[in-house]
């Protein structure tokens, strides 16, 4: 996982947690009915997370779409039913 030199350790671990939280939070909602998607939009991590997030999405009938910007830059994640 490739991660910003810019950024102090402890910033870089509580931000992936956090946006971690995020993304299970978002899988949660699709998964139960709740949305049928939910954009997740300037994660900051987005492109570290994404592996992982369909890894957990998976189990629960969501898929993940990767958003990227013009520049072909990985800014956020689409989650959805499997099945739409």
């Amino acid at each position: 996982m490739d991660l910003p030199n810019d950024l102090p350790a402890a910033v870089v671990v509580r931000t992936l947690e956090q946006e971690l939280g995020i993304v299970r939070g978002a899988i949660l909602m699709v998964a139960s009915g709740g949305a049928p998607r939910v954009s997740l939009v300037s994660l900051r991590f987005a492109e570290q997370l994404l592996h992982q997030a369909r890894r957990m999405a998976l189990p629960a009938g969501v898929r993940v779409v990767p958003l990227w910007t013009l520049d072909d830059g990985l800014t956020g994640l689409g989650l959805e039913r499997a099945d739409a």
